[in-house]
């Protein structure tokens, strides 16, 4: 023991000769994940018999061989459950899947310490969260926006967290968008395919830039139904980047209605959302399909559009 820290003890087997490090390691502690076993190894935190550490996950395996994996004790967590109103759009033991309202932030930072999705989750999972993300974010694999509403899975451990993870870096999840754009797209359906970066003029914004300088993002929309000075539109993401669909839809000249900061709205729309007292962008994350990281079972789950967002399409029907 150094500290607080479990040491494990691991033979690995003949069978492990030339994997990667990492992998062999996988394979002989089954309750660790890949991703964790390749973040104690970077830490200096296995060694081998002789006591030398081996730092490279990526290194060949020697085997049969004993080599002793150092755990650090539990960091404790610093975010409070919270007893809060979760709608559960699917859960087991492995996942959970939250139809998040408009106005929850999903995870704790600076400005929003308490009242977030994963303080929710805490409460509701007992704790029991993937800690790929770290203390601070906790069970979450991916993220949308504070006033865009809509489905998010989190992992429960960390095996659901990495294969969900994957799925996501191949770009496999069906995510699919509703969405009321300003004007009409034209064409009705197409393709966006613009890389995004930091603005150069606000850091706290997005922006289309040149290809090699941001990060590569594809929208595919396609018009659901026109309305008054707008359009009922559903995006699917080939891509997952920070706001994406509002970044791309203002960059083809048709920003997201309400949103405060890529969208400029004219009278008489201005006026509409005003009187309802519509303060954010009309999307909603609405379909969300995947290979369940454990079963292998396909889940596909749909969410229908919140009240505020049909109450303001039932307005602009033409």
């Amino acid at each position: 023991m150094l500290g607080d820290d479990e040491i494990l003890t691991v033979t690995l087997s003949d069978a492990a000769s030339g994997l990667r490090l990492d992998r062999a390691l996988a394979e002989a502690l089954p309750d660790l994940s890949r991703e964790r076993l390749k973040t104690l190894i970077k830490g200096g935190r296995v060694a081998d018999a002789a006591g030398t550490v081996l730092w490279d996950p990526s290194a060949k395996a020697a085997a049969p061989a004993t080599l002793a994996v150092r755990l650090p004790a539990p960091a404790p967590a610093h975010n409070v459950a919270q007893d809060m109103n979760l709608v559960i759009a699917y859960e087991d033991e492995h996942l959970i899947v939250v139809d998040k309202p408009a106005g929850m932030v999903v995870h704790p930072a600076a400005g929003n310490l308490d009242g977030t999705m994963v303080n929710a989750l805490l409460h509701h999972c007992a704790g029991q969260l993937s800690g790929i993300g770290g203390v601070a974010r906790p069970g979450i694999v991916h993220r949308i926006d504070k006033d865009t509403s809509g489905l998010i899975v989190a992992a429960k451990h960390d095996k659901a967290h990495e294969g969900l993870a994957k799925q996501f870096a191949a770009h496999s999840i069906d995510r699919r968008y509703l969405a009321l754009a300003t004007g009409r797209p034209m064409p009705a359906n197409s393709t966006v395919d613009a890389a995004l970066g930091r603005s150069a003029t606000n850091r706290k914004k997005m922006a289309v830039v040149a290809a090699g300088r941001g990060k590569h993002a594809i929208t595919h929309y396609r018009t659901i139904e026109p309305l008054k000075g707008a359009t009922l539109v559903e995006c699917r993401l080939e891509t997952g980047r920070t706001h994406q669909v509002r970044v791309h839809m203002a960059h083809i000249g048709h920003p997201l209605v309400g949103d405060p900061v890529y969208g400029r709205v004219k009278k008489p729309l201005s006026e509409l959302l005003k009187a309802r007292n519509f303060a954010r962008q009309a999307l909603h994350a609405a379909h969300l399909g995947f290979i369940h990281p454990v079963t292998g079972n396909r889940i596909a789950l749909d969410s229908e559009l919140p009240q505020d967002m049909r109450e303001l399409l039932d307005e602009l029907r033409v």
